[in-house]
C-alpha cells in the first residue's frame, strides 16, 4: 500500500506502477499509461482530499496480464461522478482533463464516491502472447 500525503508520494507511486507493468512484461505504451493513471489519480487526492492511498496489484492469469490500480482517499467526495468524467468539467477552476483522460487510458475504470471519501478502480488487461 502506497501513501500520498506529499506530492513526491506521487511520483513515488507512479514510479512503482511502471516498475510492476514492466515486470509483467507490458510494453512501453501500456508501462506509461498505467504510470500516467496513478499519478493522476494520486495528484486528485492531494487536490481533494489532501491525502490518499493507492494499491497496486498483479492479478494476471495463464491467459491474461491484469494488472489493478485501487486508489482510495478519505476526502469530501465528488458530487456528481457523472460530470466529473466528462471532458471539460472541473470544480477547480482548472481544464477537467484528470478523470476523463485517466478513464481513456486504462481498459477498466470504476469510481464510487461518497460524502466519506472516493475510490477509482482500474485495470489494464492483456491478452497473454503464446
Amino acid at each position: 500500500m502506497l501513501e500520498f500525503r506529499v506530492s513526491d508520494d506521487v511520483v513515488l507511486a507512479r514510479l512503482a506502477a511502471r516498475d510492476l507493468a514492466k515486470a509483467a512484461g507490458l510494453g512501453m505504451m501500456d508501462q506509461t499509461r498505467l504510470a500516467t493513471a496513478v499519478s493522476e489519480l494520486g495528484r486528485n487526492a492531494l487536490a481533494y482530499a489532501v491525502s490518499g492511498q493507492c494499491e497496486l496489484q498483479d492479478l494476471s492469469d495463464d491467459r491474461h496480464v491484469r494488472l489493478q490500480v485501487q486508489v482510495r482517499d478519505l476526502g469530501p467526495g465528488i458530487a456528481d461522478v457523472a460530470r466529473a468524467v466528462e471532458d471539460g468539467y472541473s470544480t477547480s477552476g482548472r481544464p477537467g482533463a484528470g478523470l476523463p483522460s485517466t478513464k481513456r487510458l486504462v481498459d477498466h475504470f470504476d469510481i464510487q464516491s461518497s460524502p466519506a471519501g472516493t475510490c477509482v478502480t482500474l485495470q489494464i488487461v492483456r491478452a497473454r502472447h503464446v
